[in-house]
């Protein structure tokens, strides 16, 4: 192993120790969240770990590649490096646990919405767009489990981020997908399948 991928081993399990002091401290709210996503976006800023040689762009005809770069367990606090195409945008979505993203190259807009009905009726729900923020080098977002928001990424560059969550993407399986135009959501599919 290189000196290069050890380094990003220790730091990345580093991160994954420290937020699980976080975590067993207290609940998680938004001040804890906002440490985390600082600790995360002190690792991104570390470029040299993140290169296209370790984490290879997606294939031609395909938006997106997701690669596990530390995880506590099967079920437990997990980082990736996402790596996407120009054209990759999902649903509006919560995930059910924190999630903290951090730029490393390229930028990713985060279109976060408000949630404006009762919840009252399964199935139902209004939001209102709330703010987009355009994340690039030097910058990062927190989102609570509640919280919703859909990714875009435009322009003609691919992009590398990190994503860091209380559980692995792969076990939250009642993360809910928004259709704003129906005023509708449904449980959201899994995805893409991580690497490593």
């Amino acid at each position: 192993m290189s000196e290069l991928k050890k380094t990003r081993e220790k730091l990345a399990n580093a991160l994954v120790a420290e937020t699980r002091s976080i975590c067993d401290d207290g609940a998680i709210d938004r001040a804890r969240l906002d440490g985390i996503r600082e600790k995360l976006a002190g690792l991104a800023a570390q470029r040299e770990l993140w290169s296209a040689e370790d984490f290879p762009d997606p294939p031609d005809g395909e938006l997106q590649h997701r690669y596990r770069v530390a995880c506590e367990d099967d079920n437990g606090i997990t980082l990736y490096m996402n790596v996407l195409r120009p054209g990759k945008k999902s649903p509006p979505h919560n995930h059910t646990t924190w999630a903290c993203v951090a730029a490393v190259e390229g930028v990713e807009h985060n279109i976060l919405y408000k949630r404006t009905d009762d919840e009252s009726v399964d199935g139902r729900a209004t939001l209102q767009e709330d703010r987009t923020i355009a994340l690039g080098p030097g910058e990062s977002i927190a989102l609570m489990p509640e919280d919703i928001h859909h990714i875009e990424v435009r322009g003609d560059e691919v992009i590398r981020h990190l994503h860091f969550y209380g559980r692995p993407l792969e076990t939250l399986s009642e993360r809910k997908a928004f259709d704003t135009g129906k005023g509708t959501y449904s449980i959201m599919d899994i995805g893409v399948k991580t690497i490593g």
